[in-house]
């Protein structure tokens, strides 16, 4: 199977102007080797605004003029979901720009962040022609127009982290916790690691994240020591804490998939118990915020998270352009356009069709290497970084093709 290409881009040294450049996707199959989710990647779980009316026009404005069209539904009017639905939109028309598009027009719908507004603008994209759906946010809007896009054959790019949302035909390219349990974990065993206890909040994103700890764990033919949940309440944490407390001893690794919100509490629960010290925390990406890596007794603890440099460039070049800061997840629609433009550009008539959009070698986008499963899941290639005196300091790189192990 051969390779399939995604632009990239490379910021141009003379006054930080950007330059697009098509490279290479990834590899061919020789080099292949053949929710209260966070706060830096917030939920896409649930519509932001469920009582929005439903009623009046989808309609949006349209972004580029090619002859191949796609639908962006995004929540543009939503209560909660305006201000990051305009940066993506935003970041949508900064890919065709910058890679000066001239396959695609992109026809930008809003949902409201209701399922009946995703309904409506979904059918209305599609009779005005849609061969593909990028959108929406929420898990719930995605079915939705899952279900529409389906029996058409026209594949769904989702941003919902909810892996319920995916399916066959539905993808889901966002940042899912499954990827940074299992490159943390991968990286801890490859580090002599073999006995993990895990401190887990009692939430969506502490369920998806010990299922993929209990399989990460197996995988890397490690054993798991002791697994406890806890409540945002000072009792429940205290409570999880001390059942920990008596089976530590046997760890050598502690996973702990909260956030800046919960950690410092954590934190404090754990070194009031005397944990800590002589156990090697790991996490995931909600720990790259600042609050959590100014946590001092996560200091030299571990975390799976997409490199920082694509997003750093990316983000630059948009305030060049707009004004402002994007959000942290508008780099989901800017891979997006620019994937489907360099398929339509690349792959005739077979440009959206399964086969296309699964090939095991991945594509290259802001954030680093990602693939699509069958099952509309994701593979990203991240890096890990380890916490030193409030920094996230890179300690192994993103594997840069998916032949390679990362661990």
């Amino acid at each position: 199977m051969s390779a399939y290409p995604l632009p990239t881009f490379l910021a141009a040294a003379n006054a930080g102007r950007a330059r697009a450049f098509a490279a290479t996707v990834v590899l061919g199959m020789a080099a292949a080797g053949c929710s209260d989710i966070s706060s830096t990647f917030p939920p896409m779980t649930q519509p932001v605004n469920p009582g929005a009316s439903a009623q009046g026009p989808v309609s949006g404005d349209t972004i580029g003029n090619g002859p191949v069209r796609v639908a962006l539904i995004l929540p543009l009017t939503a209560a909660n979901g305006a201000v990051p639905a305009k940066a993506m939109r935003n970041a949508a028309e900064m890919a065709v720009a910058e890679f000066n598009n001239q396959e695609l027009t992109i026809l930008v719908k809003d949902d409201r962040g209701t399922p009946e507004g995703a309904q409506a603008a979904a059918q209305e994209a599609l009779a005005q022609g849609a061969e593909a759906f990028m959108g929406p946010l929420f898990a719930q809007n995605v079915q939705v127009v899952a279900a529409i896009a389906r029996p058409t054959q026209r594949p769904v790019i989702s941003f919902s982290s909810d892996a319920s949302a995916a399916s066959r035909g539905v993808y889901l390219l966002s940042f899912l916790p499954q990827s940074d349990v299992r490159r943390v974990v991968s990286y801890a065993a490859s580090r002599g690691k073999k006995s993990f206890a895990a401190l887990i909040p009692q939430n969506a994103y502490g369920n998806v994240a010990e299922a993929a700890f209990m399989q990460a764990v197996t995988s890397a033919g490690g054993r798991v020591v002791a697994v406890e949940r806890y409540q945002p309440a000072k009792a429940s944490l205290d409570a999880a804490v001390s059942k920990l407390k008596g089976s530590i001893g046997q760890a050598d690794t502690l996973f702990i998939p909260d956030d800046g919100n919960g950690l410092p509490a954590v934190a404090t629960a754990l070194r009031a118990a005397g944990i800590g010290s002589n156990v090697q925390l790991i996490g995931t990406g909600v720990w790259n915020e600042a609050r959590a890596l100014k946590t001092p007794a996560l200091n030299g603890g571990w975390f799976a998270a997409p490199e920082n440099t694509g997003y750093n460039g990316f983000a630059q070049r948009y305030r060049q352009r707009f004004g402002s800061d994007p959000t942290r997840i508008a780099t989901l629609t800017y891979d997006a356009t620019a994937l489907l433009g360099a398929l339509v550009r690349t792959q005739g008539s077979q440009r959206f069709s399964e086969a296309t959009l699964t090939n095991s070698s991945g594509f290259s986008g802001q954030d680093g290497i990602f693939r699509f499963q069958q099952d509309g899941l994701n593979d990203r290639g991240l890096a890990i970084y380890q916490i030193n005196s409030g920094q996230a300091q890179p300690i192994q790189a993103a594997p840069r093709s998916f032949g390679q192990t990362g661990g």
